[in-house]
């Protein structure tokens, strides 16, 4: 399949029946397979006017216990920032799919990572967090946007998946899971409420002290994440001397650098973090003493992930980059000849 049309597929799967978005390059194809495929499961599609006022549709909608998703690009995802914090606030589960094109400003439309930030710190005002996975694979995007489901109505709370431009453009096989039963309408559901007391979705506090309770249950939900939910693959780390930081697209090129550089007898090995919120810490700070560099690998000028891994290495080692943006793709050759010099240093 393609890529946008399986995270729209697995979306379906997974549960979702209602969606809103705004047309904008590199993801359409995700909305024309979901208003083609949709509305035959039962489903509403909706093109609306803007991507605000998507957003805000699907605020409406997971306020009634639907599964809700929307898709949207780099600056999409800006003008949706708002109601993400809403949904946040209010504790309405949500799906967000950004597939991340190069930026700042209207940026290009190819592929690129640099809405690290974004994605991982400040997906809207007020200082709330979600779940963020970034998949590496068409497999993976496909397994990611299906758990990412689950995750939204487990918290409560907004999820993002955010593959970049050229894993929802290119083909590859996938294996697709089995469609979920649709879960029961929530308690909490905003959908009529007579012969009982009606439910209230707080967006913001009634006062001070409601607003402070509420960011310290988040706090507590945060802390368990970062003890529960880390996704990391750790490759061939174990006797690692060179050890690449990379995600999503990048981390796919780096693979095949570090067994082409096995093959010349230099120990490279890699750290891939699928969710970026929570970020796999723990997995940079038990490298051994072996290490002799960290390479932050990013399509994103300047480096963005690298302030996480800086965070993990805890001045242990020193940390090299190697970046791209402005919608070029990775070379692995870049990454090859940087770990190369950094072999022959002295």
């Amino acid at each position: 399949m393609k890529g946008a049309e399986a995270l729209a597929e697995a979306a379906i799967r997974a549960g979702a029946r209602f969606f809103a978005g705004y047309p904008i390059t590199p993801q359409n194809e995700l909305p024309e397979y979901m208003a083609r495929r949709l509305p035959g499961y039962g489903g509403t599609f909706v093109q609306a006017e803007s991507e605000v006022a998507a957003i805000n549709m699907v605020y409406g909608a997971g306020a009634t216990g639907t599964l809700a998703v929307t898709s949207s690009s780099s600056p999409g995802i800006s003008l949706k920032s708002e109601g993400i914090s809403n949904l946040a606030a209010a504790h309405v589960p949500a799906v967000i799919i950004n597939v991340m094109r190069s930026g700042p400003g209207m940026g290009t439309i190819q592929p690129a990572q640099t809405d690290y930030f974004q994605a991982s710190k400040a997906s809207g005002h007020g200082g709330f967090r979600t779940i963020t996975l970034v998949p590496y694979t068409l497999q993976e995007a496909v397994d990611l946007t299906y758990r990412a489901f689950e995750l939204s109505q487990r918290d409560r709370n907004p999820v993002i998946v955010a593959p970049d431009g050229f894993i929802a453009a290119i083909m590859e096989p996938v294996d697709l899971p089995d469609f979920k039963e649709l879960p029961e309408t929530p308690d909490w559901a905003v959908v009529g409420c007579a012969g009982r007391e009606r439910n209230l979705l707080l967006n913001g506090g009634v006062n001070e002290e409601h607003q402070l309770s509420q960011n310290r249950k988040a706090e507590a939900m945060y802390k368990r994440w970062e003890a529960e939910d880390v996704m990391v693959e750790e490759y061939l780390i174990e006797d690692a001397e060179y050890v690449i930081a990379a995600a999503g697209t990048s981390a796919r090129i780096c693979k095949s650098v570090i067994n082409e550089l096995r093959e010349e007898g230099i120990k490279a090995g890699m750290i891939r973090p699928i969710t970026i919120s929570p970020f796999p810490y723990a997995s940079f700070e038990k490298l051994g003493d072996g290490v002799k560099y960290v390479i932050d690998v990013e399509m994103s000028v300047p480096a963005q992930m690298v302030l996480d891994v800086r965070v993990g290495v805890k001045g242990r080692f020193p940390i090299e980059e190697v970046t791209t943006a402005g919608g070029f793709i990775l070379k692995a050759s870049d990454v090859k000849n940087k770990i190369r010099e950094l072999a022959e240093r002295k």
